[in-house]
């Protein structure tokens, strides 16, 4: 197993090479290489080597532990598999592809790599009874501008220090759209994946905040729901004291929608204050919670902070759609609990029914024994004169 890794242009990029094995001998469908790092980020090479349900040798490339991921993560990935001809290593056989990985798409590649035929024909490709997989791999380096670390506390990691490689899973930086709420479904899936624009979107549209201040007390859900998390407070551009660990996150989406701060300019510090850091709180749920954490009360403490949100009149048109899928696990949630009920309830009716069917074989064995019994007692028993046995009848 070798690898190489380099840095070219935007992208890093990273060489992987695979032997396998004991091929005739594989009993198993399903074979995963090793796992390797791509600037920060994990995968492995997925091979079937009897083919994944076609007479053809097939190869994907798959994100590990996609599961443990934060909600709404994605990664973009350019590479190449190669199986590698061990007789003359320029007829080897190369394939290239891209895709934008996701929760629902962890793993990608080709069905059809190779015939099997021809993989296992001669020594070109199985050669000893083993053969050589190499994969290439270039991901995006995303630097992100740190506006807030002027004046922060030096102890405390760059948010860039995380991650040199899509350090942010959830998309900040979408420019503002106008859709329909068809299209917004339509599109939230393709959106999933960090954008990298030039400059911000210049369509963006400030939504005027009333007159009136809004009082947190009389906001849904302000005191059900805590900060998250609660921590030391640092300024946020002169304009509040904010939950540290929200700053680089605030500092991401007011860079490219200027309009969230324009739209507090006018505001009093205390307000400025309650609204970033109820913009905050939503940016963290959406960057850290993981699809396997989504339970019911998860969906709803989302719910409190959107609703919370709301109240502060910022243009949420480019969060909308992350939000509304995050709130859209809440069915899955309850269709799981549904599904999960009716599974046990099925399950305790099987538990009944072989309980049950217990009694009745031991009832049906007492039975049979019962009939042994009576039919050993009635034996001449029919055809004896109860009567003159016992002297009636006689004249």
């Amino acid at each position: 197993m070798e690898d190489k890794q380099q840095l070219a242009g935007e992208l890093v990029t990273k060489s992987f090479t695979w032997t396998i094995k004991n091929v005739s001998k594989a009993t198993t469908q399903k074979h995963y290489s090793e796992v390797f790092l791509v600037g920060d980020w994990k995968w492995r090479i997925l091979v079937y080597l009897k083919g994944n349900n076609v007479e053809q040798l097939s190869m994907y490339l798959e994100v590990v532990d996609a599961s443990d991921l934060p909600y709404l993560w994605t990664r973009y990935a350019q590479f190449s598999l190669t199986v590698v001809n061990q007789l003359s290593s320029n007829m080897s056989i190369t394939k290239e592809t891209k895709h934008k990985f996701n929760a629902s798409e962890s793993d990608w590649g080709f069905t059809s790599f190779m015939p099997l035929s021809d993989f296992f024909d001669g020594e070109q490709f199985v050669c000893n009874d083993k053969c050589v997989i190499e994969a290439k791999v270039a991901v995006r380096k995303v630097d992100i501008k740190n506006l807030g670390d002027q004046g922060t506390d030096s102890s405390a990691p760059r948010e860039s220090e995380h991650s040199s490689v899509d350090s942010v899973q959830f998309p900040l930086s979408l420019p503002v759209t106008t859709r329909t709420s068809e299209q917004v479904q339509a599109n939230v899936k393709s959106e999933q994946v960090l954008a990298f624009p030039d400059a911000p979107s210049s369509g963006e549209v400030c939504i005027k905040p009333t007159d009136v201040p809004v009082n947190p007390s009389l906001v849904k859900g302000h005191e059900e729901v805590p900060p998250t998390p609660a921590g030391k407070l640092m300024d946020f551009r002169g304009l509040g004291n904010i939950e540290k660990a929200f700053v680089p996150l605030l500092e991401e989406v007011c860079l490219w929608h200027p309009s969230l701060i324009e739209c507090q300019k006018k505001r009093s510090r205390t307000y400025i204050e309650w609204a970033f850091t109820a913009l905050g709180r939503v940016l963290h749920f959406l960057k850290t919670t993981k699809v396997r954490d989504m339970t019911p009360d998860t969906c709803e403490h989302v719910q409190l902070l959107w609703e919370e949100l709301e109240t502060f009149k910022f243009d949420l048109g480019w969060l909308e759609p992350y939000v509304q899928a995050a709130l859209d696990v809440k069915k899955l949630v309850e269709r799981a609990g549904i599904v999960k009920k009716q599974r046990e309830d099925v399950d305790a009716l099987e538990i009944e029914v072989k309980r049950l069917r217990a009694r009745l074989a031991v009832a049906e064995v007492d039975l049979e024994v019962a009939k042994r019994d009576l039919a050993k007692v009635e034996k001449g028993f029919g055809d004896t004169d109860m009567n003159r046995k016992l002297g009636y009848g006689r004249h």
